[in-house]
């Protein structure tokens, strides 16, 4: 099985969540990704519509801000409703370490219902998953594909095609099952890698992430395909469609900031020296 993001801890402050080395980030040692600490914000969310007893409602969008580097060290999560309606709820989720929030979240629920009958476009990208047959990079638990190369390791995609990252679910804390909420939510941030990896590596670090959702995935695994991307001045924002093997189910956006001086070779996640 593999290894969760955190384990639990009871401490005088409460539950604590104890960064497992899953959760390292390529951005420095001391680090912890982008993936972890969304996934984390996403389980405290779950957690506080589990509290108010919302079933009726489903996720329909994710915003995370990652205001301050998120360390492996030992942290919590909590949540607290904005707003709740027959129709809708606003959570807002925040990351606390050290005395200090590190990242915060803002997640919104829906009541879903009857389509109406009007016809509206709908198109787009249709990116197509992986064959079932093919085997994810073990370590990274993701595959890469350009249009160029087809799908496989991130050899192929150290170049300026457009990028398409396939994903599996990795566990928040151990022994806990993944929703498929916390797999959309914490995946969601490798949209940074698909947006802005290059022929220099990942030069960019995301500052956010945006996922807006149709539906939930289906299957322990989803795609973010590049849409579009624009960069000035050293920012970078970039949009995606989110896809499982029934299909597109969302999009997601981001702003990320060069940072050349660090970049990191997703090949191994280690800092290009």
């Amino acid at each position: 099985m593999t290894e969760a993001f955190f384990r639990t801890r009871n401490s005088r402050h409460g539950i604590e969540l104890i960064p497992q080395a899953e959760a390292a980030s390529g951005w420095g040692e001391e680090h912890m990704r982008g993936l972890a600490v969304s996934s984390a914000l996403a389980r405290a969310a779950e957690q506080q519509m589990r509290t108010i007893r919302r079933p009726d409602l489903t996720p329909v969008r994710w915003t995370v801000d990652l205001f301050r580097p998120a360390r492996l060290r030992p942290c919590s999560a909590s949540a607290t409703v904005v707003r709740e309606g027959k129709r809708l709820c606003l959570v807002d989720a925040v990351l606390e370490q050290d005395g200090r929030h590190v990242a915060r979240a803002s997640a919104l629920w829906l009541a879903p219902g009857q389509s109406p009958p009007g016809a509206a476009w709908s198109g787009g990208a249709r990116p197509e998953p992986p064959p079932l047959d093919t085997a994810l990079i073990e370590s990274q638990h993701r595959l890469y594909f350009t249009e160029e190369t087809g799908w496989g390791d991130a050899a192929r995609s150290t170049n300026d095609a457009r990028n398409t990252i396939w994903h599996e679910q990795i566990p928040v804390v151990e022994g806990e099952p993944v929703t498929s909420f916390q797999l959309a939510a914490g995946v969601a941030d490798v949209v940074n890698v698909a947006v802005n990896l290059g022929s220099n590596g990942l030069e960019f670090i995301n500052a956010d992430i945006s996922l807006a959702l149709a539906r939930l995935p289906v299957g322990p695994a989803v795609g973010f395909a590049t849409t579009e991307r624009i960069e000035e001045a050293g920012i970078a924002v970039g949009t995606a469609v989110a896809f499982d093997r029934v299909g597109v189910f969302g999009t997601a956006t981001l702003c990320a900031l060069a940072d050349a001086y660090r970049a990191v070779d997703v090949r191994s996640f280690r800092p290009i020296t």
